[in-house]
């Protein structure tokens, strides 16, 4: 019968393909994150006795894993069962007790309701920037689509919903009291169509580092906000230069960014009667090769997050608390390459 020696051995044979949670683990300090949760999430016990609760920084750690790799709670609990490396990751064995798909499910809805993921994705982009890894010399804004469940709703819905009201069908209760619909219903998410694509769900608007290719800060609406709406609410001081494709530009946006004494390097754009001239095509060309960084990083997102950009949650609290965590796992595997590369210090 194989023992643990077996166990030990088939763990090396495992790292020596360095999966992707190995390498993470070996460059982040995951302390840092343990006060921030077990403070926001302490609870005063009842009474003595009783199970334990899980290690909160590992279930944290849970996410992080379950975010990186878009699986279901009910997957997460599986492939954690099923994975050697998913267990090493958490500092588990086999045999060890796993957290079920509720437990996950309620620790998220706990950081949801605390807000814990803006706070720890705050944490750990201004650990990089005291570390002077970030150093905000130049920055790059966009949006991404993340699409969520379809609803089918109604017209009538539909147009109630548009008007910023919850229909009264959703409100009913079924025989046992309870509501029906609404628990189910999605009233933030708004359709968006681009590149003759249609997306139903939100957006992440974040501002990116130039250099290190770090998020630094983010938002989140509805898909159907323009882009451009968001761009005060992810710059501020420390932004020295922005670049930004032409949805950015406006005369309202560049007399804000000169009051914010951040450089602007947003894209032009032609209009009717008044086209591109050579030099400005020019121009757009060479900030183009600054800007377009920015695509890595949903690209990132897409594929080797495994389409991370298409969520489960409805409604606009859990997307936010969701997206929060997909920009963290982001910044954190980010990290990790830039350490791989050699291109900044551990911190």
């Amino acid at each position: 019968m194989p023992g643990l020696f077996a166990y030990e051995d088939q763990l090396k044979k495992i790292n020596a393909h360095q999966p992707p949670l190995n390498k993470l683990d070996q460059v982040i300090e995951w302390e840092m994150f343990r006060k921030p949760i077990e403070e926001a999430l302490y609870v005063e016990p009842k009474a003595p006795g009783g199970r334990p609760p899980y290690d909160r920084l590992m279930m944290f750690k849970i996410l992080i894993l379950q975010k990186y790799y878009n699986l279901s709670d009910e997957q997460t609990e599986f492939q954690i069962k099923d994975r050697f490396s998913f267990l090493q990751f958490l500092g588990l064995q086999i045999g060890d007790n796993v957290p079920d798909e509720k437990t996950i499910w309620l620790f998220k809805e706990n950081l949801k309701e605390h807000k814990l993921e803006q706070k720890l994705f705050d944490l750990f982009a201004s650990a990089l920037m005291d570390h002077g890894i970030v150093a905000k010399e130049g920055s790059i804004v966009d949006a991404t689509f993340v699409d969520v469940p379809k609803q089918r709703n109604s017209r009538g819905e539909n147009a109630d919903i548009k008007k910023g009201a919850v229909p009264l069908s959703f409100a009913k209760k079924n025989k046992k009291g309870r509501q029906s619909k609404l628990s189910q219903k999605d009233t933030d998410a708004r359709w968006m169509t681009k590149n003759s694509e249609r997306h139903y769900g939100y957006k992440d608007h974040v501002n990116v580092d130039e250099k290190t290719k770090i998020i630094t800060k983010f938002t989140v609406t509805a898909a159907s906000v323009h882009d451009s709406k968001e761009l005060e609410n992810l710059i501020d001081k420390k932004d020295k230069q922005l670049h930004a494709d032409s949805a950015y530009r406006s005369r309202d946006i560049e007399t804000y960014l000169k009051k914010q004494e951040c450089e602007s390097h947003i894209h032009e754009k032609g209009y009717r009667g008044h086209p591109l001239t050579e030099a400005q095509k020019e121009s757009n060309n060479i900030k183009s090769k600054i800007r377009a960084r920015v695509e890595h990083i949903f690209g990132f997102m897409t594929n080797s997050m495994h389409n991370a950009l298409h969520m489960r949650c409805i409604g606009k609290e859990r997307i936010e608390s969701a997206i929060g965590l997909l920009n963290l796992t982001y910044n954190l595997f980010r990290y990790e390459q830039l350490v791989r590369l050699q291109k900044v210090k551990m911190i």
